[in-house]
């Protein structure tokens, strides 16, 4: 394990989604045990189950017992299962509600009555919804527009009112993710852009004005990794914006027109064609603290999450972008009638 950490066994809830599929493979490697639980809407065989140090537990967080039982042992709790992203509540509102609201001081509960020694909670930056401030941080005001950054907000304070000298509880709100993961997502700005790039040769853009953080899986992965390595003392009940690069969704698609184009040289020309969009979410993040409190600074563009997505379709580890449910947390989860 990493010198620096004091922990020895690290309990991921969610651990075989989009952004887990990168960040287990990096613990393993920095020579953590890892424990994956997660309900395996999107299976498991993405991940490095060879490896002896990894166990994966095919589980509901809504199951009590059977996460109380799993998490016996571990030293460090990840959070990371939910219903993701804002579209995701197009689903039944009572599954999101359960999942991301309700079974969340339940979890903490159970971390806690396991002897956990630290519990990090990614939350997100969507809690801010709309904001027009220039540079938005820690202790600007929530103003959720779902109910998806709505919960996510209201789990923040549930883990602060159960943490304590040996329970250290820290608050991760990352920026927009994007990049390429085994468990591959394409239902997320860059992602579906350069997917609607590579593959249709067009972007569509709804709306272009919004304002949004991006955030490299590559940098995620890292952040969440010193979250395990920092002093109790500097992220104890804190709360983390971790974002990189605020861009407009125009912006981002530009950058996607370029970036496809040097590395598909073939390609004449892509047009990026708007239409308007009720998805009104706009905020450009701030993160200073993280850098100034854990001197973390993203290392990962958003012209390098692109060029990644690219070599995955060169390499064809992308088949059926635009039409296969696995890289589609919505319609997944529709088709399996999740509840």
């Amino acid at each position: 394990m990493s010198e620096q950490s004091q922990f020895s066994s690290v309990f991921v809830t969610g651990g075989a989604g989009y952004c887990g599929s990168r960040l287990v493979p990096q613990l393993l490697e920095q020579g953590y045990r890892v424990t994956v639980y997660d309900i395996l809407y999107f299976g498991s065989d993405f991940l490095p189950l060879d490896d002896p140090n990894l166990t994966v537990v095919e589980g509901d967080i809504r199951d009590m017992a059977l996460l109380a039982q799993s998490v016996a042992g571990h030293d460090a709790f990840i959070s990371l299962a939910c219903i993701s992203n804002d579209a995701s509540f197009e689903l039944d509102e009572a599954l999101s509600t359960s999942v991301n609201l309700e079974a969340f001081e339940p979890m903490v509960l159970a971390a806690k009555g396991a002897d956990v020694k630290r519990f990090v909670y990614v939350s997100s930056s969507s809690v801010y919804g709309v904001s027009d401030a220039p540079d938005v941080t820690e202790d600007h005001p929530l103003v959720p527009l779902t109910l998806y950054n709505d919960y996510k907000g209201q789990c923040e304070p549930i883990l602060t009112r159960y943490t304590d000298d040996t329970f250290v509880g820290v608050v991760v709100r990352p920026a927009t993710v994007c990049g390429y993961a085994p468990r591959q997502r394409l239902d997320l700005s860059v992602n579906i852009l350069t997917n609607h790039a590579v593959t249709n040769g067009a972007i569509t853009v709804f709306g272009g004005d919004q304002l949004r953080p991006n955030l490299h899986v590559q940098d995620y992965c890292d952040a969440l990794e010193l979250m395990l390595t920092a002093p109790d003392d500097l992220i104890r009940d804190e709360i983390f914006n971790v974002g990189y690069e605020n861009l407009s969704i125009r912006e981002i698609a530009d950058r996607v027109k370029r970036v496809v184009m040097e590395e598909f040289p073939e390609v004449t020309d892509i047009p990026i064609v708007t239409t308007p969009s009720d998805d009104n979410r706009s905020y450009h993040i701030n993160s200073d603290k993280v850098r100034k409190v854990l001197g973390f600074q993203p290392q990962f563009a958003v012209d390098d999450a692109v060029r990644e997505l690219c070599a995955a379709f060169r390499d064809g580890l992308l088949p059926e972008s635009m039409t296969d449910d696995r890289y589609f947390n919505v319609k997944r989860l529709q088709r399996l009638q999740a509840s």
